[in-house]
């Protein structure tokens, strides 16, 4: 997703109690899209099209918003975490089982194996410091990865960042500012496969080249990573954390 630019226009309109929201942009074709994790209906339309148009291309698609957004409403969603013994933990698409160990030293987390997470913490340690010390192992991890998928996509591209970060989001999985050249990445994909941490990375990477989600930039990825949609429906389907995103 690219940050809209100063110049286009965004409103919400309701149709059959879906909130919509609109942006206009200076592009051809109009592009409608349900995202998760909460189903958040999106049209992005020329700027010639005026509020009624857009609505019967809403009512056109009801069924398959409605579908979309019931898709999203049984998603997995984990129980509000504990950092207990026992408790499942998701790192690169596989789950593993929280190890707590207390003792003095640094505060670290370690792989034991492809099912066992130990988290090791001071005796004493509050369920915030936990999930900090894990949140930190996350974003380590996470950064790593995405410097050598960074490494491999931007001369195959023929694009290069000014900056790039990570950060907690709340409804989208990348961003792109295509001004500053600047793109971040949520911290939660630390728990998804790296296919689509890849997709996240290259569909962000292309936004360089292509503003908007056009008919062009949908083709710069079916040229560049032509199974991008089998890796949006696995990063789609996956278990979402417990936080509760909000539009």
């Amino acid at each position: 997703m690219t940050t809209e630019a100063s110049s286009t226009a965004v409103k919400r309109i309701s149709v059959s109690g879906i909130p919509v929201e609109v942006v206009r942009k200076d592009i051809k074709n109009l592009h409608l899209g349900v995202y998760p994790p909460l189903g958040r209906v999106r049209v992005a339309a020329p700027l010639v099209v005026n509020d009624e148009a857009v609505r019967l291309a809403v009512i056109d698609k009801l069924g398959w918003i409605k579908r979309q957004r019931a898709k999203f409403a049984k998603q997995p969603r984990q129980s509000e975490r504990e950092m207990v013994n026992g408790e499942s933990h998701y790192f690169l698409g596989r789950r593993y089982r929280l190890r707590v160990h207390e003792q003095e030293g640094v505060a670290r987390v370690a792989l034991r194996g492809v099912a066992s997470m130990d988290l090791f913490v001071r005796p004493g340690s509050s369920v915030e410091k936990r999930e900090a010390v894990l949140l930190d192992w996350h974003r380590a991890s996470l950064r790593s990865i995405i410097a050598d998928l960074l490494v491999h996509w931007q001369p195959k591209l023929g694009v290069q960042t000014a900056d790039w970060g990570i950060k907690k989001m709340k409804t989208k999985w990348g961003s792109c500012n295509v001004n500053a050249r600047r793109i971040w990445l949520n911290l939660e994909l630390a728990k998804k496969p790296v296919q689509c941490l890849e997709y996240i990375v290259v569909h962000e990477l292309v936004h360089l080249l292509e503003r908007n989600h056009t008919e062009r930039f949908t083709a710069l990825i079916d040229r560049h990573l032509p199974d991008w949609r089998t890796r949006r429906e696995v990063l789609n389907s996956s278990p979402l954390g417990h936080e509760s995103w909000q539009y």
